[in-house]
Order: C-alpha cells, then sequence, then structure tokens
C-alpha cells in the first residue's frame, strides 16, 4: 500500500508488550481465578490494573513455599458491532504472595502483591508470552482509553468517511466486500474490517507519522481523508 506518495513498507504495528499494556489501560473489567475460584472485577474504567498490583520477578528457591496461583484474564472487544468481535484475549499469570484483595479499590490502596510468571496474548494471528521486564518497559497506546468512542463516532456519525477511507485499500475492494467497518484504531493507523459473504479480512490503514499523543489524532485522521480524496478523484479522471 502506498500512502502520500511513500514507498510501500509492512504498516506499524504496536509491539505484544504495548498491546498487553493498551488493552490492560482499556479494560472495564476482568476475571480473577485463585484457590479455584473465579472472581469478576468490573470497575478497572480508566486505571491499568497493573497499577494496582505489586509484580515481582519469581524468586529462587520459593518453589518449596506455598503460594496460590492466581490468573488475571482479560478480553478485548471491537467497540463497533463488527463479525468476530473478540479482538484479543490477555492472560497474566503467577503466584499470590500476599491475600488477595479487590484489586480495583477505589481509595488506590492495594496490598496484593503478585509473583509474576508471564503474560499470554492471544490473537487470531496465534499466541505469544511477554516477561515482566518487557511489560514493565511497555508503555499503553495514548489512543487506548479513547479508541471505543473515537471509532463509534467515526460509524455512527462519518459513515460516508468510512467508505471514503475504502480508496486507500489495495487492492481496492470488489463487489464481494458487503460492508467495511472501523475495528481498531493505534497510535499508527486505522485498521478496516472488510465483510464479505464468507468470512472477512482486516486491512490497515497507516497514518503519515505515528502518534504521541491523543491530540494528535485529529490531524492525522483528516490527512488519511485526504489522502482517500486525491485518490478518488485520480481514480475518476478519464484516461
Amino acid at each position: 500500500m502506498r500512502l502520500f506518495g511513500a514507498p510501500a513498507t509492512p504498516a506499524a504495528r504496536p509491539t505484544d508488550a504495548e498491546r498487553i499494556r493498551s488493552i490492560l489501560t482499556a479494560a472495564h473489567s476482568m476475571n480473577v481465578v485463585t484457590d479455584g475460584l473465579r472472581s469478576e472485577v468490573r470497575h478497572l474504567d480508566g486505571s491499568d490494573p497493573m497499577g494496582r498490583l505489586h509484580l515481582h520477578p519469581a524468586e529462587p528457591g520459593a518453589e518449596s513455599e506455598y503460594r496460590p496461583a492466581i490468573r488475571l484474564e482479560f478480553t478485548d472487544v471491537a467497540p463497533t458491532p463488527v463479525r468476530d468481535r473478540v479482538r484479543a484475549r490477555v492472560t497474566v499469570l503467577g503466584r499470590l504472595l500476599t491475600p488477595y484483595s479487590d484489586l480495583a479499590d477505589d481509595t488506590g490502596v492495594n496490598s496484593t502483591c503478585m509473583e509474576f510468571d508471564r503474560a499470554v496474548l492471544e490473537t487470531p494471528e496465534g499466541r505469544s508470552h511477554v516477561g515482566l521486564e518487557e511489560l514493565d518497559a511497555a508503555c499503553p497506546d495514548p489512543l487506548a482509553p479513547y479508541e471505543a468512542g473515537m471509532l463509534t463516532h467515526l460509524l455512527d456519525d462519518h459513515q460516508d468517511l468510512v467508505t471514503l477511507l475504502l480508496r486507500l485499500v489495495r487492492p481496492l475492494p470488489t463487489a464481494a466486500v458487503l460492508r467495511a467497518l472501523p475495528v481498531a484504531m493505534d497510535r499508527y493507523g486505522i485498521t478496516l474490517r472488510l465483510e464479505e459473504r464468507r468470512g472477512h479480512r482486516d486491512m490497515r490503514l497507516p497514518f503519515p507519522s505515528p502518534l504521541d499523543d491523543v491530540e494528535q489524532a485529529g490531524a492525522q485522521i483528516q490527512a488519511l481523508f485526504s489522502a482517500a480524496r486525491r485518490n478518488s478523484h485520480r481514480n475518476t479522471l478519464p484516461a
């Protein structure tokens, strides 16, 4: 795909660690499994649960001590009504070092310490494991807390612009595409889901440059629309 006259290169994507942190940041709920019991924590809005857990690397020789296993489960669901709305699943595995307490305590005080084992990211492309050092070094995507609102606004109020973005897809969509909807947005670009009678495919449309802040999103999205309009004009010119 060529945008703005630049040479075709693979679209940049968040790393697995960045994607995990972004999913955790935007999560509304999570399932906690420990001592054979499963509970759901719902009030996570606006807070990364990693900030409410004290994560520690595994200590040599600690295997002899009883430390109940803990499993934190997160599901990343597309905010738009696409097929197969589950975009990813994240599981954080480890052992409790202190008794389990409410991870979303409104006071912000948290006494739960966890010996971190690994974080697992599952997507349609496959599964990957991320370690503690890599997870600590990663930052959530700046659009993560706002992505759902931005995508639903684009779909509900600017469907014509979603259709316009199809002019940037290469090869151009055919009549086999029944519907196109925005399914994801991150600092690198917008992803459209092209739904056909049998199956679907996702197409990433990269921004001219990655975003560092949500305030930059408007200009980058407008740049995509401008490029799509230029493509549309060129494709309607007589030969």
